[in-house]
């Protein structure tokens, strides 16, 4: 098999991310000589401390907010978690939260158990462009909403939700507001007070830093209990002995996001319309799906006329990209978020979701763009045959 197979062009930074250099040499000392437990009083300790709490001002200074405002977590499942039932733990009053229909498992799983463990739970719908409708939203608010969690970006259309007018909805009715910012943290700007929310979520392999490491914000006052019992860590909110490397990589890629956001976005952004102007050259009936404008810069998810996604990928051997979201693949069936915006079974299986990054280079778009031209072309001239 060819290199090109072997290491194919990556365009699936939406499911993760490759370690920055700067990030893995940040974390290099803190998986060799410098071994301290963090919670030790005498300098191996101190210096790992020392280490988490920069990490913890690098991380605020991406989201804006106050460095004892950040909880380190395990990833983004953990952070999306601790929100939601921390939160309703401590807030034992209201019993009624209101999510999205096309919120990352990461998100409706807990909320499908806490809907079985007594809270009730409304799920709004989104339009055909993947955004939450902000009059269906408010319609959902009751006055005894604990908590609104709806992602800020979609990890499979890329479309940007309207956070800051969620969030002003919400706490017009006394609620909190959660966002789950996985894929957006690094790709745009998110400022928690721009937003408006009170709990925000990272994923550290979303944004060049190690998987198995992520974030929590919560902001002053917030009403929130731990999920694990043990020491005092983190707040008392996150238990366990610190992972130092991993936290310090994740504090460096915010440190590394931040110094070039605005420039890195527009490169991207550039590359990627450059991709869907060469797919809808040479692929008659191609559809975008997902917001024109109000979406993540590396993000592009089409669907293929008369083909499957995975049979345009399968073709495709020298892309390595998704058909949906890479937590939730291994069948044939249309992606859930596809079919809540509307669209029929049959386009929905022809989506391919292509997302950018920051090794992505103008040469690997044209390439991928005529791998998959070449894809699509084979792909139907055999089914036209069978």
């Amino acid at each position: 098999m060819s290199d090109t197979h072997e290491n194919p062009i990556y365009l699936d930074h939406n499911a993760t991310t490759p370690i920055q250099s700067e990030v893995l040499e940040a974390m290099l000392p803190y998986l060799g000589e410098e071994f301290g437990n963090p919670s030790s009083a005498h300098p191996y300790g101190r210096r790992a401390h020392d280490a988490i709490e920069h990490a913890r001002s690098e991380v605020a200074a991406l989201l804006g907010c106050l460095p004892e405002e950040v909880i380190f977590t395990s990833g983004g499942t953990e952070a999306n978690n601790l929100a939601l039932r921390g939160v309703l733990a401590a807030v034992e009053s209201r019993r009624h939260l209101v999510t999205s229909v096309v919120e990352h498992p990461a998100i409706e799983t807990p909320c499908a158990w806490l809907e079985r463990s007594g809270f009730e739970v409304d799920r709004v719908s989104v339009d055909r462009t993947g955004r939450v409708p902000l009059d269906e939203l408010q319609a959902r608010l009751r006055s005894d909403t604990a908590i609104v969690t709806v992602m800020l970006a979609n990890n499979e259309t890329g479309t940007v939700m309207p956070i800051a007018d969620i969030a002003a909805a919400a706490h017009a009715q006394g609620a909190l507001v959660h966002t789950d910012a996985a894929q957006a943290v690094g790709k745009i700007p998110v400022r928690v007070n721009e937003l408006g929310v009170d709990l925000l979520s990272v994923a550290g392999h979303k944004l060049y830093a190690p998987k198995g490491v992520g974030a929590l914000y919560v902001r002053r006052g917030t009403p929130i209990r731990p999920l694990l019992l043990g020491a005092g860590h983190e707040r008392g909110l996150r238990p366990g002995t610190e992972n130092v490397a991993a936290i310090v990589g994740l504090g460096r890629a915010c440190a590394l996001a931040l110094k070039d956001l605005g420039e890195e976005a527009g490169r991207v952004r550039a590359l990627r319309d450059d991709l869907w102007a060469l797919l809808q050259a040479g692929v008659p009936g191609l559809r975008l799906n997902g917001h024109p404008s109000e979406r993540l810069p590396n993000t592009l998810n089409v669907s293929f006329s008369g083909v499957w996604g995975s049979s345009i990928l399968a073709a495709a051997p020298e892309i390595a990209a998704s058909t949906g979201s890479a937590c939730h693949e291994g069948g044939e069936s249309a992606s859930g978020v596809l079919i809540a915006m509307g669209l029929d079974p049959e386009v929905a299986l022809g989506a391919v979701r292509l997302s950018l990054g920051r090794g992505t280079t103008s040469e690997h778009v044209e390439n991928a763009a005529k791998a998959l031209v070449r894809a699509w072309s084979a792909s139907t001239e055999s089914k036209a045959q069978t």
